[in-house]
């Protein structure tokens, strides 16, 4: 085989194009990629066609001790790859309130008052969907069944405004990890009162425009509450076409209140037989929360689990006289 023409090793990395003589410069234009040269400055476009498929094989080179100059260009577009993936997973996981939202809902969802912490709790929990679907308006009275954590409690002083009113009623177990914090938080707003009351024994006021509870209403019947009577003191205090707002975990379909003391899912069907025997008639029951790959028989705090089970959402009404 002659061997005109043939190239050194790793020549395909380093070959000078065509007529060139030096490192530095060929025909009068700096070369790519030299060192000791500014080359970065040059517009690539200023080369002859065949002049840059000639040098697009002029790599540079990385002084970096203890590493090749290939290990470390592998490094760095790992790294990328990684931070641009990190990056593209934070804004798949950024909550955007819908454009149509209402203005004090907006407002109640940005509010300077919400930590961090409830924040990060809003890709799954969609606050500004949940909040309108509710009808939450300005003026409002609202009374808010388990408020422990003012998850809710502070979007709602908000989105009613200085004209309405919270009457937040929680169990009295609740206290060991919820009372001081919710003193501190009606003692900051007077447009919120907090109450620690047995269900079974509260009166509740009257002309009232929602009832709001989220993720507690499998809690009541393991705490000994009688929901019949609960609801019929809601549907009580509700002004005519007063909405009764609930979410729930869902267990398996047809399990009743079976899973509501373990692993806190109940079957949402007695939701829906429970608040219209009460009286109240169903409106919407929406998919807003669903999660069809959700495993309903696992116990909602799993890790993994945790934010992102599958929740029915009803939105009941006392009917018009």
């Amino acid at each position: 085989m002659s061997m005109e023409g043939a190239r050194p090793a790793g020549a395909a990395a380093k070959r000078q194009p065509t007529g060139c003589k030096s490192r530095s410069s060929c025909n009068g234009l700096p070369r790519l990629g030299s060192r000791g040269n500014a080359t970065d400055n040059v517009p690539w476009a200023q080369y002859p066609l065949g002049l840059r498929e000639d040098m697009r094989y002029e790599w540079p080179t990385l002084s970096l001790p203890g590493k090749s100059p290939m290990r470390k260009i592998t490094e760095f577009i790992v790294g990328a790859a990684l931070a641009l993936a990190a990056a593209h997973a934070a804004a798949q996981n950024t909550y955007v309130i819908p454009p149509d939202t209402p203005a004090h809902i907006r407002a109640a969802v940005e509010s300077a008052e919400r930590d961090a912490e409830q924040r990060a709790r809003d890709f799954n929990r969609k606050p500004a969907e949940t909040l309108t679907l509710a009808g939450i308006e300005p003026g409002d009275h609202v009374i808010e069944i388990a408020g422990v954590g003012q998850y809710y409690t502070t979007m709602l002083v908000a989105a009613v405004g200085p004209e309405g009113r919270i009457d937040v009623y929680d169990l009295p177990y609740t206290e060991r990890f919820a009372g001081e914090a919710s003193r501190a938080f009606e003692a900051a707003h007077p447009t919120m009162a907090y109450h620690q009351q047995d269900y079974n024994e509260v009166e509740f006021p009257e002309n009232v425009d929602v009832v709001f509870n989220v993720l507690y209403y499998h809690d009541l019947r393991p705490n000994n509450i009688d929901t019949a009577a609960l609801n019929a003191k809601l549907y009580e205090a509700l002004e005519p076409g007063g909405v009764y707002f609930i979410v729930d975990h869902k267990a398996e379909d047809g399990s009743g209140w079976r899973d509501a003391a373990t692993i806190h899912r109940m079957g949402v069907e007695v939701i829906r037989e429970e608040v219209t025997a009460a009286g109240f008639e169903l409106v919407e029951e929406s998919d807003l929360l669903a999660n069809p790959a959700d495993d309903r028989t696992q116990m909602v705090f799993t890790p993994g689990v945790r934010g992102t089970t599958d929740q029915a959402v009803f939105v009941f009404r006392k009917p018009m006289p």
